[in-house]
């Protein structure tokens, strides 16, 4: 069966958002270390949801 190569929109957004939680808590530990933000669930949680829809906007769009 041939595919446009597209690929399923719902499995593209899960990954963006798996792999921007990812990012953003290594990236808020970081700072977190230097003192220069919290550590927190909430930190991490609106990170990774500005990188999601960033990566969004520029990409996937």
């Amino acid at each position: 069966m041939a595919g446009n190569g597209d690929g399923d929109i719902r499995v593209l957004l899960v990954l963006d958002l798996l792999l921007s939680l990812a990012f953003s808590t290594v990236l808020v530990w970081g700072l977190s270390f230097f003192e220069l933000a919290a550590f927190t669930i909430r930190t991490v949680l609106l990170t990774a949801l500005f990188l999601a829809v960033l990566t969004y906007l520029l990409v996937l769009r």
